[in-house]
């Protein structure tokens, strides 16, 4: 059986050699078996497992929830159910966070409306909404933390502030 080095596996799977070991560290792939030398040996099921990760990464799961995703195709007897209830999560915490987006862009569009380009910084509404989290536009805005953005690339976790009505 063909056997890929770490290198060779980045290659292919098109990823950095650092990413691999992270994902080794997160138990999102086995320890791969080692040459009497220590090298990593990897079976070409590694590039299918760092594809799978990498398209579950670009739809928005999280790597534990990619872990769980994982863990439903090493047993072929689970319910498909299983996978269509990540997917949903998944797509209500989207538009969650669509509907976020949307709320901070209409408080910014009511900001930019307020402000006069003319007047000095201030008595800029932005500059007073940002430093008070009140706006002129809308007095009853304030910041909050309630949603999250997740890296694509590592799983990193930010926290995204919005405005939200009280």
């Amino acid at each position: 059986m063909e056997t890929l080095t770490i290198g060779q596996l980045a290659k292919a799977a098109k990823v950095n050699i650092e990413t691999i070991r992270y994902y080794e560290r997160r138990g999102l792939m086995p320890e791969p078996p080692r040459l009497e030398s220590g090298y990593r040996q990897y079976s070409p099921d590694f590039v299918v497992r760092i594809r799978f990760i990498k398209r579950a990464q670009e739809l928005g799961f999280s790597l534990k929830e990619i872990t769980e995703l994982l863990a439903l195709r090493v047993d072929p007897q689970t319910s498909c159910s299983e996978a269509k209830r990540h997917a949903q999560a998944k797509i209500a915490n989207i538009e969650g966070k669509i509907q976020t987006l949307q709320r901070m862009r209409q408080t910014l569009i009511e900001l930019a409306a307020v402000c006069d380009e003319d007047g000095t910084t201030g008595d800029c509404p932005i500059l007073e909404a940002l430093n008070s989290g009140n706006s002129q536009a809308e007095d009853k805005t304030e910041i909050i933390t309630q949603s999250n953005l997740t890296c694509p690339e590592c799983g990193f976790v930010q926290p995204l502030e919005m405005p939200v009505d009280s």
